[in-house]
């Protein structure tokens, strides 16, 4: 089968940052499918994993964490789906990516893919999706109020790929207000269009800024990017007992200054359920389940903004150029071999 990989980590600019391979086809077994790709998308995640991960020995390494495509094989212990079904799923970062033609993946964190969108616009949602709806709804608790506090919540980042469709989530699902942040006039435009109640800009002050709308202290705080940076002025800007979630990799991160306030901190990893199979690895199948509804039914729409054509080398490693630049808006997909 066709796959895209590479046999040492590094930069992008190399030749070799990720090359053209031919590997065997897996075979499905236990709770797997095996998964004719057809779309995927690309996510900071691929980027990090391609600069600093060595491959096994031997072998070339394997990314990709987000695909759509139709169900070729079932292992003996899957039952959810069957051959000719079409799927999407953003994987488990510890076995080989969706950077291939075919591909594995535990029916457990799988989803019916949505009907009403092409498969190129749904490869952009899985991962994104995951990480904010189990944000909002597992780890922040966005349901359950804050005492004292504005029923609003910031999300720093709004116009990347998490924030796109945490905003999204957030107009379907709650009443919350929502306070995006974006920089650059395109993607201000962007989150508003995307639904965003109010847009500030990342970079200027927050807390003024957020003063400023007349809302109150936001119950809830979302960081998708730069935390370490943005940790004090959400320390100042939170309410007690707020509540402040975060996904990148901080080198440092001090959290003294929320402890007058009480304030919980919260980590989102999509891949935990997967990585440590979970009692309850299976509520990811559910919830890209009830996002391909929402998505049926017109309360959500891709976040896809750049397609760059056929799975290959090429094309993924201009994909991957364009999230390290930080300019990346929405998300990129590709499609087909």
């Amino acid at each position: 089968m066709k796959a895209i990989g590479y046999h040492a980590p590094g930069p992008i600019d190399r030749d070799d940052a990720l090359v053209d391979l031919t590997l065997d086809t897996p075979q499905a077994s236990g709770f797997d499918l095996l998964v004719k790709v057809e779309a995927i998308s690309v996510n900071p995640v691929d980027v990090k994993i391609r600069q600093a991960r060595a491959p096994e020995e031997g072998q070339p390494a394997v990314i990709g964490w987000d695909a759509v495509g139709e169900v070729v094989a079932v292992g003996d212990q899957a039952s959810r789906f069957a051959v000719g079904d079409q799927v999407w799923y953003a994987g488990d970062i510890s076995r080989p990516g969706t950077n291939s033609e075919y591909h594995l993946v535990d029916e457990r964190i799988v989803g019916h893919a949505p009907r009403s969108i092409t498969t190129a616009q749904a490869a952009a949602l899985p991962l994104t999706t995951l990480t904010a709806f189990e944000m909002l709804f597992d780890r922040l608790r966005v349901l359950d109020p804050v005492p004292g506090a504005a029923r609003a919540v910031l999300v720093i980042g709004g116009a990347g790929g998490v924030g796109s469709i945490t905003i999204q989530l957030l107009r379907a699902l709650t009443d919350l207000q929502i306070i995006a942040t974006a920089s650059r006039p395109e993607t201000q435009a962007w989150v508003k269009e995307l639904g965003a109640h109010h847009v500030i800009d990342h970079s200027q002050p927050l807390p003024e800024q957020v003063e400023a709308l007349g809302l109150g202290a936001p119950a809830f705080v979302f960081s998708t990017n730069y935390s370490e940076h943005y940790a004090p002025q959400v320390a100042e800007l939170i309410p007690p007992q707020g509540r402040f979630g975060l996904i990148d990799d901080p080198e440092t991160l001090n959290i003294t200054p929320f402890k007058p306030k009480a304030v919980s901190i919260h980590w989102e990893l999509m891949f935990t359920r997967a990585l440590f199979t979970t009692d309850d690895i299976a509520r990811q199948g559910e919830i890209l389940d009830k996002v391909a509804g929402l998505i049926d039914t017109g309360r959500i729409r891709s976040t896809a903004t750049d397609s760059y054509g056929t799975i290959n080398a090429d094309n993924l490693k201009r994909a991957h150029a364009l999230i390290e630049s930080g300019k990346a808006k929405g998300k990129i997909v590709l499609e087909g071999f």
